[in-house]
Order: C-alpha cells, then sequence, then structure tokens
C-alpha cells in the first residue's frame, strides 16, 4: 500500500464530511450559485467555499463563472468508481453471508 491517494480516496474523503455530502445531494437537483450552497450553512463563506475547493479538487463537482456569478454543477461520473467499489463490497459480503448461511444449515440438519 503506497502513501499516495488515488482518486477513490479523495472522493471517499471529500464525501466523509456532511457539509460535502449535503452539498453533493443539493448539487444532485440542478447547478447552484456559491451563494445558494451556502445559505443552509451557517458558516463564513471563505470557509464554504473550501469545502467547494475539494469537492472540487476530487473531481466531484465542477464549477463555472458567468460575470461574478460562480455556479456549481454534479459531476455524477466521479461517482461511478466509489458506485463501483461499493457495490464489489456489497457483493463480497453478499457471498459471504450466504455461505455462512448455508453451513448453518448444514450445522442444524446434522
Amino acid at each position: 500500500m503506497t502513501n499516495a491517494s488515488t482518486p477513490l480516496d479523495r472522493i471517499f474523503q471529500a464525501l466523509s464530511d456532511p457539509t460535502r455530502r449535503a452539498v453533493v445531494e443539493r448539487l444532485a437537483l440542478g447547478p447552484a450559485s456559491v451563494s445558494e450552497l451556502a445559505h443552509p450553512f451557517s458558516m463564513a463563506l471563505p470557509s464554504f467555499a473550501q469545502h467547494l475547493r475539494v469537492l472540487e479538487g476530487c473531481g466531484l463537482v465542477v464549477s463555472r463563472k458567468t460575470g461574478r456569478v460562480r455556479t456549481y454543477a454534479l459531476e455524477a461520473e466521479a461517482l461511478s468508481g466509489a458506485q463501483d467499489w461499493l457495490q464489489g463490497q456489497r457483493d463480497q459480503w453478499t457471498r459471504r453471508l450466504d455461505q455462512l448461511d448455508h453451513y448453518l444449515l448444514q450445522m442444524k440438519e446434522t
């Protein structure tokens, strides 16, 4: 295992924060300006902007500036790596639990 973080590591690190998860959930509804995204949170705009930089840095969101307004949008494709990893984990645990169930049924019959 290396110390270098992978794109998947950066995505999970970004999603580990509840504020950033809430921003991703909001952006799933459609693009929004920084002020729209920051409105529900009681924090200074520079602090909130750090969350947006983390999300943009790992590729979960993209931003576009039109005039003085910066708008963010979800980059849903970036979530596919995390989704694939989670599905692999789900499949693995389903197989393990099925094997345990089969084993327990055999033990019960003997």
